[in-house]
């Protein structure tokens, strides 16, 4: 198979050629047809995430057909059109029995634990449970869109966040889940305000959802001026982003009582960031962890989807071949890209 692979971290990252993937007993191999291009991706290329021994293969938010099953798979049958949720929960451990495989125990992630989606082929195990099946009328790209980013603002937003209709909702950093988060928040009647440093990306928010828009590098405090809009603080507050900086920011415009969720990867230097423990204890905050979602959750979301209540293609910044994802990859820290890029296999 064809695939984007490398061999060090922040090394060259090349197409190659690799042996065909073979299913295991309780294990499917997907023919990828589109897979999403996401910053936890250059998180692992940089080396940030011990989870991944190389050399590897990334890609972690595919969208394709199953083209061999092993012999336990009970649930699913080749020429099946499906996703998956990035983190696969091993079915057996107390985190899956509780019916929360995104925090397994035992879990497994394409293109982290083992080689990923940019590729012409990915195996995915413990497939019977973790499979989600494609609706006949999404294609495969809008599919990749709902990735890692989709899912985790779905999940962060509606469960984590318990995010009702008039709430207000503010949102640090306008990337693929903080587009995904402010699509949601608006579908679901609340008031989002969007937080960036970049103007195209925040009107890009505005014409998706966004009640109003917050330029960080344009003002002087952002926690003040959402505490002032929302004359009390946000109800809800998401760093969709993962800094130091979108952290506190998050915390500290919250109303009291209320819930900072944490949607961003925090990594690297912007590992384990100051907290303002003060005003948690001060203001009852709550500080709330979301990790995607469960392939059980897909059915409601999707039927928001299906029914036209929410559009996710509308998320799609670009489309892009497998040869072109080696230099995407390694420039997505310059944040030039609007919207969730996907690449597309023939």
């Amino acid at each position: 198979m064809k695939a984007a692979y490398y061999e060090s971290f922040k090394g060259p990252v090349a197409i190659v050629q690799l042996p065909d993937p073979s299913p295991a007993a309780n294990e499917v191999i997907i023919r990828v047809k589109a897979s999403g291009l996401c910053r936890s991706d250059w998180h692992g290329w940089q080396g940030h995430d011990s989870d991944i021994h190389l050399p590897h293969v990334p890609g972690h938010e595919l969208a394709g057909i199953i083209v061999a099953t092993g012999s336990a798979i009970r649930n699913w049958k080749t020429g099946d059109r499906v996703t998956v949720p990035f983190c696969v929960g091993c079915g057996t451990c107390v985190q899956c029995s509780n019916g929360q495989q995104q925090i397994c125990d035992h879990y497994y992630q394409p293109g982290f634990t083992g080689w990923g989606s940019f590729a012409e082929f990915v195996r995915i195990p413990f497939a019977d449970d973790n499979l989600v099946r494609l609706p006949d009328a999404m294609d495969f790209v809008t599919a990749a869109v709902l990735g890692c980013r989709f899912i985790t603002a779905w999940r962060g937003v509606t469960t984590q966040g318990a995010l009702k209709a008039g709430d207000f909702i503010a949102i640090h950093g306008c990337g693929g889940v903080g587009l995904s988060a402010i699509m949601i928040a608006a579908t679901v009647g609340a008031v989002p305000i969007a937080v960036d440093i970049d103007d195209t990306k925040l009107a890009f928010a505005k014409s998706i959802g966004a009640a109003f828009a917050i330029n960080a590098r344009e003002t002087v405090s952002v926690p003040d001026e959402i505490l002032a809009f929302t004359k009390g603080g946000a109800h809800v507050s998401a760093d969709a982003l993962g800094s130091r900086q979108t952290c506190g920011n998050s915390i500290r415009c919250l109303r009291k009582q209320d819930k900072h969720i944490q949607l961003g990867l925090m990594a690297g230097s912007e590992a384990n960031p100051p907290i303002p423990m003060g005003e948690v204890i001060a203001r009852e905050l709550q500080l709330i962890g979301s990790h995607g979602m469960q392939a059980h959750q897909y059915p409601g979301m999707l039927e928001w989807i299906s029914s036209g209540k929410m559009q996710p293609e509308k998320l799609l910044g670009k489309i892009i071949t497998l040869e072109e994802s080696c230099l995407e990859l390694t420039d997505l820290n310059s944040f030039r890209n609007t919207g969730v890029t996907v690449i597309q296999f023939d």
